[in-house]
């Protein structure tokens, strides 16, 4: 029965629709990627990475159908012509299968082929940057140890010659079950006893397709011997005495053993019958079994593992040499240090020197919670949960670590979260705020240099800034918006207007973003987003332009698809205006006898385990980095600027060789740019994590490893099993000048002592980049990170834990390490953190510093009077190290103890009294600062007299609580009384 015409037609008609629309937004995404692209002047990455894909998709569609297909067409076209009764049998199952295939044959075979074209061109497409590393590889100028080749040949070609060997591979093997298959159904063999029953045809072609796949295994047995360099077979990674003495040879001769038996497959062609097949296979299983398995299983087995120190020796040698070359640690210098000094002799110095007293204090993981409430000035605004450490001049010119954050936009209120709201009106952040590291206010507040909306401080204007809105950021990256519009009538939030309940509006004039004036980019947009108000707003005109892929990261990794980039981007201001900086590498896991690791493994630490801003690097394995990229993101339009910053990396003459024109020379970034360039964190862990072994290059001593390091757990997040941070801090190295460095500490892999301090120069120059370990005496016991937390909290748990009474809690800061006059000081800023109720968060406030040296530990509300008790006056809060009082009148004793209870307990009232009433003017509506500034001087002078006496306060020092706006100056109050003077870190 025939349908009619209408149903009939209806299925062709339905199945080209969903593939009009299928098309459609294949299309739009691959036009909207064109117009992203042309926005930002890299189009050339656009069009290389297409073209290539394209190419390399029909390449390996075509010769994965061409070869499968034909030999299936050949095996079709050479059936016998009288199918079953060529071997004088009946029918059989195959031939049930082969009437039911008939009808439909020439449709299967189509949509077969064409699935496999589409997965195997899709497949040889993803492998675009093998083929253009292997097209455009740059020497190394350097050979391996054992082949004596350049190493760009394992780094650029061995992949691709992979690559092209499994696609064959891949292609005969389907070739061969394929043609089978049609050889059964159409008679080209049966299977019935006794045995298989084959016409010639069949015969020949398949002994063929075996001989051909045998040889393609005589050449991959051949490529295998280079594959050594990267073997995890030794007590290293690379070639060791099994491979090259058992392994290699072994290679050799079974690629001699393939080929011959590549030849007695294709003899098979000639003389009939399955012995030569048989053979050959026996043969190939045979010898891969006992050559390539055994052999070298009995001589690691009985000659290496008995004497493997001895054996290895040398291949250890390799290893430790590849891996500091390709890590970039093989100029690290470690040198003897003592830090065994006595703190009575440099007493004189110590208070007033710069390299101590200026350390930062503020920990920039801690006080984003501080910098959250008392400058996002409203709830949509928000920073990262870890902002960033760079440095800035001082009113002196002198050069002050800073906290530097931006405020960026977390979206519209509650109840306005409406699509106009949240991609037209609600576009961008405003704000570049930031504090020197090394003081806060008489709050213990940061002592903001750069604050407020508009942005105002010294540090603002010092450096010039003109544009501080935050388009492109951390935070605000996840959604697009659509700038620009009217400027007559502007809608963008700019930010709310002071002192009332208004707003100021801007409309963006930046070159960053996609015009979406055309109703066809209106269309492309729309289906991209899946969001129709693209195409039927009116408040979407001519001037209008959307902008998206807005967090850093995402742009450079879209523009330089081929780099790696650091997890942790940092704003700072270039030029007067907000840019963000990110470091990006070139890594490979093709660098010949160097260590593989996990990267994510090596940059895990207490900061990426806390925070959501900082990336987690991936799992993949690499032996090969290096720091070759600086790039830029203008924060208001987007620009994205490349940098060579290490261009004799051959990995980057081969990128730069594969895109030409995309990366900048390093001669081209501005005085301004370089004063901001520091060592990137994501680097340094690495090898901090390498050198934790590979600080050692003797081969005998690297076996026994009894001078392994680790790298110490965070002592400020108690028990937890997570590695310490390294610290962006201004140090001093012995016989060196004050420097922004990036500092880390080692532990031995058994015990807690330290074992080493290390510190990298991060300030461009001729010194950047110098890794230098002082190495700790291993004949005497020096504290060790955790060690010191230890101490800190047993001599001084009495005060802090008052400190953390009722609705407060004891935070502890970063726990700073720095070699000093021949010893090692450790600084730790005491956080108390308070809920002042109101709907405020808790956030953190410095309170107090200790200080560690030598024996000597001092804790005081200012570093200044923490150093004074460790290098100024003879004296320590441990009463169990005071020395022995004489003895004394036991009568004189009791009045003299009387005296002093009796002061005490009017100093603990006049402590309480001044704490209840700045609690009572902190908690007015609005607060009485001038109340709570007079209070807050006699709850000082109270718990000074206590401390002075010997005796911990039972009160907690009051802390402002702003209810998410700054809080009010004195002329906004009413107040006559002077606002809050900077003092150093650590002030209350």
């Amino acid at each position: 029965m025939r349908l009619p015409r209408r149903p009939r037609l209806l299925l062709p008609v339905a199945i080209a629709l969903v593939a009009i629309v299928a098309l459609f937004f294949l299309f739009s995404g691959i036009y909207t990627d064109y117009l992203w692209f042309t926005a930002i002047d890299y189009t050339r990455v656009f069009s290389s990475v297409l073209i290539t894909q394209i190419v390399l998709f029909i390449v390996g569609a075509v010769l994965m159908a061409g070869i499968v297909g034909g030999n299936m067409l050949l095996a079709f076209r050479s059936r016998p012509l009288f199918g079953p009764a060529v071997f004088g049998g009946g029918g059989s199952g195959a031939d049930r299968y082969r009437q039911a295939l008939d009808p439909h044959r020439k449709l299967v075979f189509i949509v077969g082929m064409a699935l496999l074209a589409l997965f195997a061109g899709s497949s040889t497409a993803s492998q675009w940057p093998t083929w253009m590393q292997f097209a455009n590889g740059q020497p190394f100028g350097t050979t391996d140890a054992e082949f004596k080749l350049d190493l760009s040949f394992f780094m650029f070609e061995l992949p691709f010659i992979r690559l092209v060997l499994n696609f064959l591979f891949t292609a005969v093997i389907l070739s061969a079950i394929l043609a089978a298959i049609t050889h059964y159904l159409y008679g080209g063999f049966r299977l019935q006893s006794p045995g298989v029953h084959a016409s010639k045809a069949a015969r020949v072609h398949l002994s063929v397709l075996l001989g051909v796949f045998v040889l393609l295994k005589a050449i991959a047995y051949w490529y295998d011997r280079f594959d050594l360099v990267f073997s995890e077979r030794g007590f290293v990674h690379g070639a060791s005495y099994t491979d090259i003495n058992a392994v290699l040879p072994a290679k050799n001769i079974l690629a001699i053993i393939a080929l011959i038996c590549a030849l007695l497959f294709f003899a098979g062609v000639i003389r009939p019958g399955g012995m030569l097949p048989g053979v050959s296979f026996g043969l190939l299983a045979l010898s891969a079994v006992l050559i390539g398995g055994v052999y070298p299983m009995l001589v690691e087995q009985f000659q290496v593992r008995p004497n493997q120190q001895g054996k290895e020796a040398a291949y250890i040698a390799r290893n430790i040499d590849a891996t500091r070359l390709a890590y970039n640690i093989n100029d690290a210098k470690v040198e003897p240090y003592s830090a065994e000094a006595d703190p009575s002799k440099v007493r004189e110095n110590a208070a007033g020197d710069a390299s101590v007293t200026g350390v930062r204090l503020l920990d920039p993981g801690l006080v984003s919670a501080t910098y959250e409430q008392t400058q996002r000035i409203r709830g949509f605004y928000e920073f990262a949960d870890q902002l960033d450490v760079d440095r800035y001049p001082d009113e002196n010119g002198k050069l002050t670590d800073h906290i530097v954050a931006v405020r960026e936009l977390s979206g519209p209120p509650e109840g306005q979260n409406n699509w106009i709201n949240r991609h037209l009106v609600y576009t961008h952040g405003y704000g570049f705020v930031a504090a020197p590291g090394n003081k806060v206010d008489s709050s213990g507040l940061p002592a903001y240099d750069a604050k407020d909306m508009p942005v105002t401080g010294a540090l603002a204007e010092r450096t010039g800034l003109k544009e501080s809105r935050i388009y492109f950021g951390e935070t605000t990256g996840a959604e697009y918006v659509i700038a620009g519009g009217n400027p007559e009538r502007p809608q963008e939030l700019d930010y709310p207007e002071t002192g009332g309940t208004g707003q100021k509006n801007t409309t963006y004039t930046g070159k960053g973003g996609v015009p979406v004036g055309s109703f066809l980019n209106r269309l492309f947009y729309a289906a991209k987003y899946s969001e129709v108000n693209i195409l039927l707003s009116g408040d979407v005109n001519d001037n209008s332009k959307i902008l998206y892929e807005r967090s850093p990261r995402d742009r450079i990794a879209k523009v330089a698809p081929f780099l790696t980039l650091d997890s942790d981007p940092y704003p700072a201001v270039i030029d007067g205006r907000v840019t963000w900086i990110v470091d990006a590498y070139t890594t490979s896991n093709a660098y010949p006898y160097s260590q593989s690791e996990s990267l994510q493994e090596m940059t895990r630490d207490t900061a990426t385990d806390r925070s959501r801003v900082i990336a987690q690097q991936p799992l993949d394995e690499i032996n090969y980095i290096r720091n070759s990229v600086k790039a830029t993101v203008d924060a208001y339009d987007g620009t994205v600027t490349l940098y060579a910053w290490d261009p004799n990396d051959p990995v980057l003459k081969t990128w730069s060789s594969a895109f030409p024109g995309i990366i900048q020379p390093k001669s081209e970034m501005s005085q301004s740019l370089l004063a901001h360039i520091r060592y990137p964190e994501d680097l340094f862990k690495v090898q901090r994590y390498t050198l934790s072994r590979y600080h050692i290059t003797d081969a005998a001593a690297f076996y026994s490893g009894q001078d392994f390091w680790n790298v110490p757990n965070d002592p400020s997040q108690g028990e937890r099993n997570v590695k310490q941070p390294p610290y962006y801090l201004t140090t001093t190295m012995p016989g060196g000048e004050p420097t922004f460095s990036l500092t880390t500490t080692f532990v031995p892999r058994q015990g807690p002592n330290l074992a080493a301090f290390m510190a990298v120069d991060s300030t461009a120059g001729d010194n950047y980049g110098k890794l230098r370990i002082l190495r700790m005496p291993s004949n005497t016991p020096i504290p060790g990170p955790g060690q010191a937390q230890n101490a800190f909290q047993s001599r001084f748990a009495g005060e802090l834990n008052l400190l953390g009474v009722g609705a407060s809690s004891v935070r502890y800061g970063n726990l700073l390490t720095l070699p000093y006059a021949g010893g090692l000081v450790y600084v730790e800023p005491v956080y108390i953190q308070v809920a002042a109720g109101g709907g405020q968060e808790p956030y953190p406030i410095l309170q107090r510093v200790l200080v560690s040296f030598g024996s000597q530990i001092g804790v005081g509300r200012t570093l200044d009077a923490a150093l004074g008790q460790v290098f100024g006056e003879e004296r320590t809060t441990d009463q169990q190290q005071q020395p022995q009082q004489n003895q004394q009148d036991q009568q004189s004793q009791d009045t003299q103890q009387n005296q002093e209870t009796s002061a005490l307990q009017t100093a603990i009232s006049d402590a309480q009294r001044a704490y209840d009433d700045a609690t009572k003017a902190l908690q007015s509506d609005p607060p009485n600062w001038e109340e709570f500034g007079k209070a807050q001087q006699r709850l000082d002078d109270a718990l000074e007299k206590l401390e002075s006496a010997g005796v911990q306060a039972p009160v907690t020092t009051p802390t402002p609580a702003p209810t998410g706006s700054p809080a009010p100056s004195p002329a906004a109050t009413g107040s006559t009384a002077p606002s809050p003077t900077a003092s150093p870190a650590g002030a209350s």
